[in-house]
């Protein structure tokens, strides 16, 4: 009956992690499947939470689209199709691509140095091949784009967009040559927003995400 992962990846072994956090990372890496249960008993016992906890965890997610509530079954991880991933993607770009435009226009000196040097960074672990490094800049960089924006409304949108779709984005920045593709696309995104390009960010980062959602739909035939 029990629905959640193993001790190896309970709370113990991530204590800087809250246990809506724990969760989301245990489906985004696959650890939590599509359709399985999350028995409200069973996920306190593993993570050493109270009941009211993971009431409040699994509220947090439901929000995001990562959990669902079946009537008279109780909270399971929410199965995102291929096809959905893709629309939320396409979705995504849209609103992306504003705050990247925004972000133009709002940087200072400051921030761009910042971008720039999360820049650096990217092609230094591309350089020895530190894919989970790369992932983790690559949710800095958007995030940054995103915060520089200054678009609430706009952030909150790509919040619960990448939420449901990011066990595909997961997979996909798993692959070992995606960084490859990946890489110009970020360093261009970069460099329209430091040199306060608005058109030429809006039209990176739509050309980016445009990426990801061919090799989302590609991966339905590899």
């Amino acid at each position: 009956m029990a629905s959640t992962p193993t001790a190896t990846q309970s709370n113990e072994t991530r204590p800087e992690l809250s246990l809506t956090e724990q969760l989301r990372q245990d489906i985004v890496a696959g650890n939590l499947v599509p359709h399985q249960r999350l028995v409200e008993a069973d996920v306190a016992e593993e993570h050493g939470a109270s009941r009211g906890e993971v009431r409040l965890a699994l509220n947090e997610l439901i929000t995001e689209g990562l959990v669902e509530r079946i009537p008279n079954r109780g909270a399971r991880v929410r199965k995102v199709s291929l096809q959905e991933a893709i629309e939320i993607t396409e979705v995504r770009a849209a609103v992306e691509s504003l705050c990247a435009r925004k972000a133009a226009e709002k940087i200072t000196d400051a921030h761009a140095a910042e971008l720039r040097d999360i820049g650096q960074q990217m092609q230094l672990v591309v350089d020895r091949g530190d894919r989970e490094a790369y992932s983790q800049l690559n949710r800095t960089l958007h995030g940054r784009v995103i915060e520089i924006a200054d678009q609430p409304t706009a952030a909150e949108t790509i919040a619960r967009l990448r939420g449901q779709a990011i066990r595909y984005h997961f997979q996909l920045a798993t692959r070992p040559d995606r960084p490859q593709v990946s890489l110009p696309q970020h360093m261009a995104i970069i460099e329209a927003i430091c040199t306060r390009n608005p058109d030429a960010a809006g039209r990176a980062m739509h050309e980016h995400l445009a990426s990801v959602t061919e090799a989302i739909a590609a991966s339905a035939v590899a």
